[in-house]
């Protein structure tokens, strides 16, 4: 019996020293992870707030706040299981190999979020923008962290990897908040020139959707087969385009008609040589 009080004795006596050796250590750890997580959660509304203030995209400020709160949650804890005795080398190789396996696998995607990222950032379009890139035009639909939405002319949805788009060239139309419509309409050598300049140059100014500054162009540019033919270039607005061109073109038509200017078509002189009779 005296024995086994002996025991007991020493046993409680051992918790207690251990108590007192690892105890503070313990606390220690229990403080770190407390006021580790508060600090990463502080720092998370921090870095959102600036991000708002700095007119990040929506849906770009709430994924970077999750990454960098998951990152900065999971360091405190590895700091935590450190200080407690846990060994968390092996635990962090693995975490690292585990990393490099899904960054091989998923490259390319890591590259389109890696652009998608770069694009909500820098803004180099926004939606709404008439752009020309990886050879495709329309109007920006969705920016998206993976891929960009175009709306094309004839009303087609291209889907284009953030990737390439990030990296390759790319043409704004909307940035200066004017495009230039380039037309090409050809006259009879008959025609007088100056005429025609004038009629097309009244047909432009007449237009309601075509810009005066900087004002519409007519000249030569020019001397073809069968007519002479002019360079028309009136400015729009991006949105705006598809409707100055077509107009202008029916429009300079009807007027070129109406001032007897002829606009000539495709023709081939032929020569005809009579052979010698034998």
């Amino acid at each position: 019996m005296q024995d086994h009080l002996n025991e007991i004795d020493f046993i409680i006596k051992k918790g207690i020293d251990l108590a007192f050796e690892q105890g503070p250590r313990f606390i220690g750890a229990i403080l770190i992870l407390l006021i580790g997580l508060y600090v990463a959660k502080f720092l998370e509304k921090v870095l959102g707030k600036m991000m708002h203030k700095s007119n990040v995209d929506v849906s770009l400020v709430y994924f970077i706040k999750g990454l960098i709160g998951a990152l900065l949650k999971t360091l405190v804890i590895i700091t935590f299981l450190g200080m407690v005795g846990v060994q968390v080398t092996s635990f962090i190789a693995l975490l690292g190999a585990l990393g490099l396996a899904v960054g091989m696998a998923l490259s390319g995607t890591l590259q389109n979020f890696a652009g998608g990222v770069i694009i909500l950032m820098f803004k180099p379009f926004k939606v709404g923008d008439l752009v020309e890139a990886q050879g495709h035009l329309g109007t920006v639909k969705e920016i998206k962290i993976f891929v960009t939405v175009l709306l094309t002319p004839d009303n087609k949805t291209v889907i284009v990897p953030n990737g390439p788009l990030s990296n390759g060239d790319l043409t704004n139309y909307t940035t200066e908040g004017k495009i230039r419509v380039d037309l090409v309409m050809g006259i009879s050598y008959k025609a007088n020139v100056k005429n025609a300049r004038a009629v097309l140059a009244k047909v432009m100014n007449a237009h309601p959707k075509v810009l005066q500054n900087p004002k519409p162009f007519v000249g030569v540019l020019e001397l073809g087969d069968n007519s002479v033919n002019l360079a028309v270039r009136p400015y729009s607005a991006p949105q705006d385009y598809w409707e100055v061109y077509f107009d202008i073109y029916e429009a300079g038509k009807e007027a070129l008609d109406a001032a007897n200017i002829e606009i000539p078509f495709p023709q081939m002189d032929l020569h005809v040589k009579e052979m010698p009779r034998s």
